[in-house]
């Protein structure tokens, strides 16, 4: 390895808003410290995790300088959403400067910063092979993907619904409600499932893992699920979401299994890592649009108020949601089994979410990847269809389709 250290180079898909915007923020905030704490193992996750010295988990940090890359559909939202994260950043460096224990890291950090943009509509093949390429020939390597971009398409609320599980289930209602009505059988332009495409295949097809430096293997690819997820179930006859009412849920039940399968092949080459994390429940723009002004906000004020009940999957604000996708980022890999040893009965696999306390202090969680043994054979064989779909729009585009794993 060469004296220098290697520098991240992280790609984040919908990074203009919500819980993209979030995971920029938390990942400029934390590696612009020489230890950032999110690197930091969670202790309270198994007792085998013993408090030592971040350094001595991991060889990368201080972090000298990051590219990051917010990969969006809307370049002009993307554009003003990087003016507010540089703004952000150097007013919270200014505050450091301000301390007597300033140790000039984060202005090092500053100088070697690179937040760029790339456009990626996920809805279009042609746009995610374009932006393979872009990224291919101006980044030697990337170290981190960040498949965070999803849509929903909301056609409004089941309100005789809504006010029964508000009444019968009221934490189940403020965490993972089932009363949001959403649109049937909606095509891409490629005539995939539109929901399906921009949520689950768009990120499968994003191939960008390669030559990543020994000091960062192996690449690490973070899933976003949901915890609405775990409501569907895996149904190959309507493996695109054309007929679901919930293709929202069940593509984020999708990302958490293919997800898995894809670890479970990667793990023994040394070369890729794939994990699944959650945000828990945050405000964000996907489902406001069901909601006028007055609903959003009493919406807002129940996430407090479940949270002030005790309920430990409301972060709320996306900076906080982000915890889990980077906590996952920056945490050396030799602490993750650790957090599993206890978990044996779970096989795993797990998915790591975000979570507060009452107060709001964020942490992490983990959840079991609901019914994986059930569907672990039907999700090969989603993958193997996701795969041939692949090539076949690969060869559709004039390309010759190469295995990334050979």
């Amino acid at each position: 390895m060469s004296m220098e250290k290697a520098r991240p180079i992280i790609v984040v898909t919908g990074a203009n808003s919500g819980i993209g915007y979030g995971i920029c923020q938390r990942l400029l905030f934390q590696l612009s410290q020489a230890h950032p704490p999110d690197a930091r193992p969670q202790y309270h996750l198994s007792s085998k995790v013993k408090p030592v010295d971040v350094q001595e988990h991991d060889p990368i940090y201080p972090c000298p300088g990051l590219t990051l890359i917010m990969a969006c559909r809307s370049t002009k939202k993307a554009e003003e959403a990087r003016t507010k994260l540089l703004n952000l950043l150097d007013e919270e460096i200014a505050r450091r400067k301000k301390r007597s224990n300033y140790d000039g890291h984060a202005g090092t950090f500053r100088r070697n910063l690179r937040l760029e943009i790339q456009y990626l509509d996920l809805s279009k093949t042609s746009s995610v092979l374009k932006f393979g390429d872009e990224i291919s020939k101006n980044y030697p390597y990337v170290s981190h993907l960040i498949c965070n971009a999803g849509v929903v398409n909301l056609i409004g609320i089941d309100w005789p619904e809504a006010i029964k599980e508000v009444l019968t289930r009221p934490l189940t209602a403020v965490t993972a409600p089932a009363f949001y009505r959403q649109a049937v059988g909606q095509l891409s332009d490629d005539g995939l499932g539109w929901v399906w495409q921009c949520n689950v295949f768009g990120h499968y097809v994003l191939k960008l893992l390669s030559s990543t430096p020994e000091s960062l293997r192996p690449a690490r690819v973070i899933w976003t699920s949901s915890l609405e997820g775990h409501r569907s179930s895996l149904d190959l006859d309507d493996y695109q979401l054309l007929k679901t009412e919930h293709s929202y849920e069940a593509s984020k039940y999708q990302t958490e299994l293919i997800a898995t399968h894809l670890s479970r092949q990667t793990a023994s080459k040394g070369k890729i890592m794939h994990f699944v994390s959650h945000p828990g429940v945050v405000h964000t723009n996907v489902f406001s649009a069901a909601l006028t002004w007055f609903t959003d906000a009493l919406k807002i004020l129940a996430f407090y108020f479940a949270r002030m009940l005790g309920s430990p999957n409301h972060p709320i604000t996306p900076l906080k949601g982000a915890i889990s996708a980077v906590h996952l980022c920056l945490v050396s890999l030799s602490v993750v089994p650790l957090y599993l040893a206890n978990l044996n009965w779970l096989d795993p696999p797990v998915k790591f979410g975000s979570e507060t306390d009452r107060w709001g202090n964020p942490r992490i969680g983990i959840q079991e990847i609901n019914k994986w043994r059930d569907n672990e054979r039907d999700t090969a064989l989603l993958v193997e269809r996701c795969e041939r779909l692949y090539r076949g729009l690969v060869e559709a585009e004039g390309r010759t389709w190469t295995d990334p794993d050979a």
